[in-house]
């Protein structure tokens, strides 16, 4: 507890930039130093926050500003402890057992001889020919990754380094990377920014690298339906890879044939959403593994897009729109998961993840600055991306 001299000097300094119309002091009760309801001096709230924010930095003590009603809350706080150990060597262990696991994924889609020989020689054949997709699907997530960094530290909020998930034996060899933030953004505005530079980053590079993986692709004719398919594996589609195929090759893949007009309209629609019918026998691209490494990467922004609790779009979605309006969406995007579920049974597990997942949204020690107009298009724009890159049915399996 402070000493009553330190809080008379306290407020006197909040009295520069905050006119007091009430102050309540802390106890056990209440873990704060003090609180004091009124309004800000400096209209600009984003300036008076800083104002006051930094002037505290002497005292460490954080302040935070909320809304009440037709006036302003102040709280002053002890500052976080910084008991938390930064351990590099974790983040690096991390990273390098992810970089195994994605080379070794990358070889069982890229090598096609017989494996023989010993255990060491088809892990070293597995690494050999898979550092294509290995290095590309690394690049996307570490370009999201370190978009958060970057944002994070240029913002001074204090964010750990990227920490990277191995997940052998699975499509694409990790679950993915994230970073946590040890300490909170000043405001609104710095909140969005870590939060969407990290998907706008990743889909730059994503398109890069599916641009590039398409151009080393083939197009093939898939098998009839009387034929045997193999353990045939499709990739969905989602607005932005139709026209990414469509630059590349010049047609929409896949090239469904013998139809045309408002049945092929029909058909495609169909398609998209469930596919459905299958396409047998219609030309299609056979992803070369820097292609699947791109189609990953759109499909990890869709997931971080999604604008659910402490996913980048629920972050994005909240600075944007507001508390009340990301209540309401959750249920949407829940019910939603679920009844695509029943065409592509991976979103009920998603539906699972994101229902008890923690459902809080970030809030920064500013609540009252609003993002300005450059912002709002910004979030505008990442809700567009998630449309153009939502993928109803992610992964047909066909045949065995």
């Amino acid at each position: 507890m402070q000493t009553d001299h330190k809080l008379t000097d306290l407020d006197t300094l909040i009295g520069r930039f905050f006119i007091i119309e009430a102050i309540t002091y802390g106890n056990s009760k209440q873990p704060f130093v003090s609180r004091y309801n009124g309004s800000l001096k400096n209209k600009d709230s984003e300036i008076g926050f800083n104002q006051i924010a930094d002037a505290l930095d002497f005292y460490e003590l954080i302040p935070v500003l909320q809304k009440d009603g037709s006036s302003q809350t102040l709280l002053l706080l002890p500052k976080f402890s910084k008991s938390i150990k930064k351990r590099p060597h974790l983040n690096l262990i991390m990273f390098l057992l992810t970089l195994l696991s994605v080379l070794f994924t990358g070889g069982l889609y890229s090598y096609k001889g017989d494996l023989t020989g010993n255990t060491i020689q088809i892990i070293w054949i597995m690494i050999k020919s898979g550092w294509p997709f290995a290095i590309s699907l690394l690049a996307i997530l570490s370009a999201h990754e370190f978009g958060h960094y970057f944002a994070g530290k240029i913002n001074g909020v204090d964010v750990s380094l990227p920490f990277f998930i191995p997940f052998p034996f699975s499509s694409f060899g990790t679950m993915g990377a994230f970073i946590s933030m040890r300490s909170l953004p000043r405001n609104k505005k710095i909140l969005f920014d870590i939060a969407i530079s990290g998907p706008l980053s990743g889909l730059i590079i994503s398109i890069i690298v599916l641009l590039i993986g398409l151009h080393l692709s083939e197009v093939h004719t898939l098998p009839l339906v009387n034929e045997n398919a193999g353990g045939l594996q499709m990739e969905g589609n989602s607005l932005l890879y139709l026209f990414l195929k469509y630059l590349s090759f010049g047609k929409l893949l896949p090239h469904l044939t013998g139809q045309n007009g408002l049945n092929l309209i029909i058909n495609w629609i169909q398609y998209f959403f469930t596919a459905a019918p299958f396409p047998w026998g219609a030309q299609d691209v056979m992803l070369h593994p820097v292609a699947w490494a791109g189609w990953a990467g759109l499909f990890v922004t869709t997931i971080n897009l999604l604008p659910v609790g402490q996913l980048d779009g629920g972050h994005i979605f909240q600075t944007v729109f507001g508390k009340k309006l990301t209540r309401i969406i959750f249920p949407v995007i829940i019910g939603g998961l679920a009844l695509l579920g029943a065409i592509w049974r991976g979103w009920w597990l998603w539906a699972g993840i994101l229902f008890f997942m923690d459902r809080r949204y970030a809030e920064p020690l500013d609540q009252i600055t609003q993002l300005d107009p450059k912002r709002k298009w910004l979030g505008y724009l990442a809700i567009f991306v998630f449309i153009i890159t939502f993928i109803p049915v992610p992964i047909t399996l066909v045949g065995g």
